[in-house]
């Protein structure tokens, strides 16, 4: 029999040039697969830890301690009660026989049955040892089932000898080490090995791997790769710090990564452009150099940007002058066309553009881009007014919202709509709370982006936010499963955050009726499902801010607050959920709500509780003390003191412990029965007015 040994294990696939923006995410995903399937075949130990490595052209991880077979693994299945077994003459019954067949055990002699209790009930049970099984073949399982589920948006399918293969790059090679000894796994029709290629220019060519655990020093040794996203990624933080020589690198975090994946050897150089290229907007300075050229600009310490850019290159040489050159050539060429279109775009003011809107596609069933214009002007005029803002500034900011989609600059650069608006609004003489409206309306673009500031700023973008969504809602676009093309989700989370945010009392209600309206029968007015999907937004919202599934069902089933009070209510449900008696006082009232439910159903009708009706003292202390409690929260309540407010209904606890125990709510009186009905009523309307305190109940 083979000994058991540890060692690190070594996986390496070697593609083609990996997605960059998803391959940090895939090295995760890559690694807790591998990691995941040896732990659960008892190949690891406590001390096994995985480390993923990943550069623009291979995946790859390694696992110390893990061993070469895994260890013998006792099992114990339980098969049916002992009372069932057999029948009265002491033979298997049917029900043991079918069991051990379906468990594939129909071969194990009854004998070799063992007796034990699994809680009070004595049991059957089939105990054995099943053998150790070796490395190789649940690796190769393993492997095979974490590239089946590695995260990809879209696969590339190509042939390796006379079979067609599909991942998300055409893998080359595969390297599976477990010390010094190759594993002949076999994936994506590779056959494992050790050997590997380094960098494309500066590395030796194809790169023999002894050991698994020397794999990071030779691939940065012979192949010049860092193979360690996560180092690689901290030294392009460091030498572009050192290259910026004083000045501040405007970082982004998803470009650092993106430039990461592109690069297995980075060095950074330092570029510059022409300063009349300054007059540009800013952001678009930036974009250019970000988005389209993957450069880090650099700004002096006030954050305006300096004439100047770092570039993150693949290839180190002493005589990089082509390299910063030829990159300084493209980032010119960009720059000028930018200066060309935002010099012609002021040449025609934004008010001009808007009636060409028009001729502008907004969605084939939802009009034009005009139409759309004039729905978003009315709806932020309502909103204006509904918060305080000056509505001529709100309608005037919308009827300008869309004119720069026909400008050139957001033509050649999309991602700058609302943005140079903003500087076209200005240099037409706007209001500067028009302009800064214009560019706000679009946020928040993303999560954790910032908000619209100013009531006119978030009139305006609700206003193009709830047309959106119920434009869409209403032709039954909404989102399904995980795809949600229009990113109505992203929009219906930013009407939560502004509404919540920036603290704005607006029933959503009037605000989904109204959008709706604008269409003018054009659309299904289904202003349930809005509110529903933008309420799902605002449970989304709470349990990402740390509450409880409970709390959050607690304040978002109920919906009897404006949703700009949902934060504050949750805080509150969350420090009466903390109190000794919340959960007697939950239990009471899901119970209390049971009992009105049935009762409703039968068609009983109570309204408030006669006094005079009260017999037992149960009732009476109840009906007391509620009285009592309800005086002072109510003084709470209009002070918006919902903690308060809650908690000042944990005195209930005993009166409702001893109704329910010394009180028959369902008596054959209908007089006495309606009277008590009326009081659980009355509890159940005051405990539950601004949550539902029943929805706080612990199933055990």
């Amino acid at each position: 029999m083979a000994t058991k040994k540890a060692a690190t294990l070594l996986i390496e696939l070697f593609t083609e040039e990996l997605p960059p923006k998803a391959l940090e995410h895939l090295s995760g995903v890559f690694k807790e697969g591998i990691y995941s399937g040896l732990n659960r075949g008892g190949f690891l130990s406590p001390a096994s830890t995985a480390t993923p490595y990943a550069s623009p052209r291979r995946l790859a991880v390694t696992i110390t301690e893990v061993m070469n077979k895994a260890p013998d693994r006792p099992i114990r299945e339980k098969i049916v009660p002992v009372a069932v077994g057999l029948d009265k003459d002491g033979k298997l019954t049917r029900a043991l026989i079918n069991k051990l067949e379906s468990r594939k055990l129909s071969h194990v002699p009854f004998e070799k049955l063992t007796r034990g209790f699994d809680g009070k009930t004595e049991f059957y049970f089939y105990e054995d040892v099943v053998p150790a099984e070796p490395l190789r073949g649940v690796l190769e399982l393993t492997l095979e089932r974490t590239v089946e589920t590695l995260p990809i948006p879209k696969v590339m399918s190509y042939q390796i000898q006379s079979d067609t293969v599909e991942f998300v790059r055409p893998a080359r090679s595969l390297v599976a080490l477990h010390g010094t000894d190759i594993v002949a796994v076999n994936v994506l029709g590779l056959q494992a090995g050790r050997e590997t290629r380094g960098h494309r220019f500066m590395g030796t060519g194809k790169i023999k791997i002894p050991a698994a655990d020397q794999y990071e020093a030779v691939l940065e040794k012979r192949g010049s790769v860092i193979a360690s996203f996560k180092k690689r990624k901290q030294r392009i933080r460091t030498e572009l710090d050192k290259k910026a020589a004083g000045a501040k690198v405007v970082f982004d975090d998803a470009l650092l990564g993106e430039v990461t994946a592109l690069v297995e050897w980075p060095v950074v150089y330092s570029g510059s452009f022409d300063k009349s290229f300054l007059d540009l907007p800013q952001e678009c300075l930036e974009f250019s150099m970000k988005q389209h050229q993957r450069y880090f600009p650099l700004a002096d310490r006030s954050g305006k940007l300096l004439p100047q850019f770092l570039i993150v290159s693949n290839l180190q040489t002493g005589s990089p002058e082509n390299i910063i050159h030829g990159n300084e050539r493209v980032l010119r060429a960009r720059l000028a066309d930018a200066k060309f279109f935002y010099d012609q775009d002021r040449k025609t003011r934004l008010e001009a553009r808007v009636p060409r809107l028009a001729n502008v596609v907004y969605h084939n069933k939802l009009g034009s881009q005009l139409e759309r214009t004039e729905r978003i002007q009315l709806l932020a005029g309502k909103i204006a007014r509904e918060i305080g803002a000056d509505p001529l500034l709100a309608e005037r900011a919308a009827w300008l919202s869309k004119a720069d989609l026909l400008t050139n600059m957001v033509g050649e650069f999309p991602e700058l709509q609302g943005v140079m608006g903003r500087y076209y609004a200005i240099n037409d003489g706007e209001s500067e709370i028009v302009a800064n409206a214009i560019e706000a309306h679009y946020r928040p673009r993303f999560a954790g982006d910032r908000l619209p500031e100013g009531y006119v700023a978030c009139a305006v973008a609700l206003a193009d936010k709830v047309d959106t969504t119920a434009g869409l809602f209403g032709i039954g676009q909404m989102p399904t499963g995980e795809k949600d093309p229009f990113g109505l989700r992203r929009a219906a989370l930013g009407v939560v955050r502004i509404l919540i945010e920036r603290d704005l009392s607006l029933s959503l209600y009037d605000l989904s009726n109204a959008a709706f309206a604008g269409y003018g029968g054009r659309v299904a007015n289904v202003h349930t499902d809005l509110e529903s999907f933008i309420f799902e937004r605002l449970a989304g919202y709470l349990k990402d801010r740390g509450y409880s599934t409970l709390e959050v069902a607690s304040v978002v089933d109920r919906r009897q607050v404006g949703i700009n009070q949902s934060l504050r209510v949750i805080e509150a449900v969350h420090a009466f959920n903390s109190l000794p008696e919340a959960q007697s006082l939950a239990a009471a009232n899901k119970r209390v709500v049971n009992i009105l439910k049935q009762a409703e159903a039968r068609g009983e009708s109570f309204a408030n509780p006669d006094e005079s009706w009260l017999q037992e003292p149960a009732e009476r202390a109840l009906f007391d003390a509620l009285n009592v409690t309800s005086r002072h929260a109510d003084s709470l309540l209009k002070q918006r003191d919902y903690t308060g407010y809650l908690k000042s209904f944990a005195v209930l606890k005993s009166p409702v412990d001893a109704f329910f125990d010394r009180v028959m709510v369902m008596v054959d009186s209908p007089e006495l029965r309606h009277n008590r009905l009326a009081l659980l009523a009355n509890l159940r309307e005051k405990m539950n007015r601004i949550a539902d305190i029943s929805k706080l109940v612990i199933e055990k």
